[in-house]
């Protein structure tokens, strides 16, 4: 949690009880339902919550925006961005169901008002949002056209609309046939330390 504040250190009281909370939740629940490694669970705040809030330090979404997280999993990054970003409204999508159950029940205990949770594939979400978010759920040219027509003409935030996506590796390769604007924005020089080394938020522009 020090981590957190370290690198968030405005949060408000409640946001800051909440992010507390994440760590127990997480715990509970994975101990029944995998959701996150088991190897990870001693560095929870670093790879999963921290990580999560890099696209936070790429982007402030402006309020009154709607996010989508595609393939969020057990809630990654999407809780915690709806955390530090109380007044914009995020969309979780996963296939898989238990995994959904865990971010309905965390997002329950964490009272978080502005997370809807949708069991559902990404192809078949029909609504339109300002940002699509995800954490290295498969390679960018398989990953665009799943956020083919789900995106907002008009942009609000300071970056155009598009996609900010958690990616790790060697990109240069992944994101060569990739036709749309993009800027990678390497973790590292952002959060020091070795899991942050190879780590980076991909932005895609989607609307102009």
């Amino acid at each position: 949690m020090d981590l957190i504040l370290k690198y968030f250190p405005d949060l408000t009281d409640l946001q800051r009880s909440q992010f507390e909370r994440l760590e127990e939740l997480y715990l509970f629940w994975n101990a029944q339902i995998n959701v996150i490694s088991r190897k990870d669970t001693d560095s929870f705040y670093e790879r999963h919550v921290l990580h999560s809030l890099g696209i936070a330090k790429v982007m402030e979404f402006a309020p009154g925006s709607k996010v989508l997280d595609i393939g969020t999993g057990g809630g990654f990054p999407g809780i915690p961005l709806a955390i530090l970003f109380p007044e914009v409204q995020f969309h979780l999508v996963d296939s898989i169901g238990k995994k959904i159950k865990v971010v309905k029940e965390v997002t329950k205990a964490l009272n978080l008002q502005n997370v809807h949770a949708i069991h559902t594939r990404a192809e078949e979400i029909k609504e339109q949002f300002d940002f699509i978010v995800s954490r290295a759920v498969t390679a960018m040219p398989a990953f665009l056209p799943w956020t083919k027509g789900k995106f907002l003409p008009e942009s609000k935030s300071p970056l155009p609309n598009g996609i900010l996506y958690l990616k790790g590796g060697d990109l240069k390769e992944e994101l060569s046939s990739v036709r749309q604007a993009y800027t990678i924005y390497p973790l590292h020089s952002i959060f020091p330390g070795e899991f942050f080394e190879t780590k980076a938020v991909v932005y895609v522009q989607m609307a102009t």
